[in-house]
């Protein structure tokens, strides 16, 4: 059975060349070869990219090719005798230095051809550019580090909840301090309170969820090495382009621990969608400024200014986020207290 082969528009039938070509013009992939008997090393023109190289500065060969590799990482690679007498090439992810001194990680995949009677007669392989991935691997570890240190240090966690019981699932922080499995908790979340505080707490948290609004409360929670304590609870929506609530973000802190956390991003940002006009005209108030100082000092203009402190359509864009940092910067807290309420006062 034959395969079609799609057509370029408007153009000749693509080859496997074409294709390859490209690919490596996205400047993410690039591939090498080498016969052996030959000594003929060829690259594409997508790894000269990679290397950070214009094309032919560089002789193409392997030994050229595990000099850029850098040095604690060279040893991860086959080496040409390895290959010309052993037939093996790893596959390998190591960081190369390019000439102008920048890093990238390549993930390095490769193959070696052999002769019908055994003997390795040639190697290709292709080379792709992971830096931005390995960057992300390593961002989330840094980040699952500190969520724990912050944990561990103060019994503060976030997490992110869905209110759709099929869907719930505890953080790993929630599940270590009250002992409960992932199966316990997502048959019954409030089973992590004490039984004295739970119909309140199921209660309040219904409640305040159906406003739609951040909010704030207290739980007294049950803890896996006996005894309970007492902690408090910050939810705000996030909200998709529409206003739709996705889910909601929540950050947990022992009152009763040995020190509070500050609210995290998320947290932070989730709550500020509930700063109203109000609020944003007591601030103003308790610093002596009139509009058009918080205008000024947020590089807004007036009519915004107005807008947002009348509760109009400004205040679901980023002018709310700027006058909310100019407040801030001069002094202002905003802080959420028990319930949906905001409090503002002048440090």
């Amino acid at each position: 059975m034959s395969i079609p082969v799609p057509s370029a528009p408007d153009g000749p039938v693509f080859s496997s060349r074409e294709f390859l070509r490209l690919l490596e013009s996205r400047g993410l992939t690039g591939s090498w070869g080498w016969t052996f008997a030959t000594d003929e090393h060829v690259w594409s023109p997508g790894l000269y990219r990679l290397l950070g190289l214009d094309m032919g500065v560089v002789r193409p060969s392997y030994a050229n090719l595990l000099a850029m590799v850098h040095p604690e990482d060279r040893f991860d690679l086959a080496t040409a005798a390895q290959m010309i007498q052993g037939g093996t090439l790893r596959d390998q992810t190591v960081r190369v230095i390019r000439p102008d001194g920048s890093l990238r990680i390549l993930s390095f995949r490769g193959e070696v051809y052999h002769d019908p009677d055994g003997r390795p007669r040639a190697a290709a392989g292709s080379v792709l550019d992971v830096t931005d991935r390995e960057r992300l691997v390593a961002l989330q570890a840094e980040e699952r580090r500190r969520r724990r240190a912050l944990f561990e240090q103060t019994q503060s966690w976030t997490h992110a909840a869905i209110d759709d019981p099929a869907q719930r699932v505890g953080s790993q922080e929630v599940l270590a301090l009250t002992g409960l499995t992932q199966e316990e908790y997502r048959e019954d979340c409030c089973r992590v309170i004490a039984p004295d505080d739970r119909a309140r707490a199921r209660e309040q948290v219904r409640t305040l969820l159906q406003a739609g609004r951040p909010f704030a409360m207290s739980k007294m929670l049950l803890l896996a090495e006996g005894g309970q304590g007492r902690f408090r609870f910050a939810y705000a929506p996030m909200r998709d382009e529409r206003g739709t609530i996705q889910n909601w973000t929540i950050m947990a802190s022992r009152l009763d621990g040995p020190m509070n956390a500050a609210m995290d991003e998320p947290v932070q940002q989730g709550f500020e969608s509930g700063i109203g006009g109000r609020h944003l005209c007591a601030a103003r108030g308790l610093l002596g400024w009139s509009m058009q100082d918080l205008a000024a000092f947020s590089g807004l203009s007036l009519s915004s200014v107005r807008r947002l402190e009348d509760d109009g359509e400004a205040l679901t864009t980023r002018t709310r986020c700027a006058a909310i940092a100019a407040l801030r910067k001069a002094g202002i807290v905003f802080m959420l207290t028990d319930g949906n309420a905001v409090a503002v006062y002048r440090k």
